[in-house]
């Protein structure tokens, strides 16, 4: 039997970059999986796509009930939809900072909400939540966007604790630099692509930046039926970014 035979898993955008290497990953390991998406992707072998908008509570609620009637539960939920945001604390205005907070934050806790009372029912019961290295490392122009992942990695926590005696294991990924849609947008807006490319690989120990389905292996073992002593736990996968200090070439 496959690792994930008979699970149902939920993937807030799903539709790109990590979340669409994370809803493969899943499927190829025998789970159902439904793509929580603004972009509704077409549906396939194992795979439905459901429009949803995270900072509207209605939607998700409405999202997760089809998750529900259509694949007959839920046992996994990936909170990996997310936004970026660039700048010090002085450069982004107070709309700003709500728009990344509905999303990054807000967004995981009205799925998480919404995925509880149908994660108790399960014997395989998951949640992990897709941070970053801005959680644990002080990075550059990045100060909303920090804030926001910092938080995601305490409310990991805290719902850790809170759902751990009901069944439900609750855990954390935190990406270092990813090879995925939003990097590459500012990759290509910066005045020397190939120099900046070159920086973001250069401030990770492996020299590269992170590819999106080694950060969805990493989802995988946390979603897994197999990894039920693990809970609380904020998982790096950043070439070494937060805790090695190499010497220089």
């Amino acid at each position: 039997m496959a690792e994930f035979d008979g699970v149902v898993a939920a993937v807030t955008g799903g539709a790109s970059g990590i979340g669409a290497a994370v809803v493969r990953a899943l499927a190829e390991r025998g789970a159902r999986v439904a793509v929580l998406d603004l972009t509704e992707v077409p549906g396939a072998d194992g795979i439905v796509g459901i429009g949803t908008d995270v900072t509207d509570d209605a939607s998700v609620r409405a999202a997760v009930a089809t998750v529900v009637d259509r694949l007959g539960g839920l046992d996994v939920l990936v909170n990996n939809a997310g936004i970026g945001a660039q700048g010090t604390v002085e450069d982004n205005d107070d709309a700003e900072w709500s728009r990344v907070l509905e999303v990054n934050l807000l967004g995981m806790v009205r799925t998480s909400r919404a995925a509880l009372p149908h994660l108790r029912r399960s014997r395989a019961a998951a949640i992990v939540n897709v941070g970053s290295i801005a959680a644990t490392a002080g990075l550059p122009q990045r100060a909303l966007y920090s804030a926001s992942k910092g938080a995601v990695a305490a409310l990991t926590r805290a719902m850790a604790a809170d759902h751990l005696r009901e069944g439900i294991r609750v855990n954390c990924v935190h990406p270092g630099t990813a090879d995925t849609p939003w990097i590459r947008r500012l990759l290509e807006k910066a005045d020397d692509p190939v120099a900046e490319r070159a920086a973001l690989q250069a401030r990770q120990p492996h020299g590269r930046l992170v590819s999106p389905e080694e950060v969805a292996h990493a989802v995988v073992y946390l979603a897994s039926p197999l990894a039920t002593s693990t809970s609380g736990v904020g998982l790096a996968v950043d070439g070494g970014m937060q805790d090695l200090r190499l010497r220089p070439r």
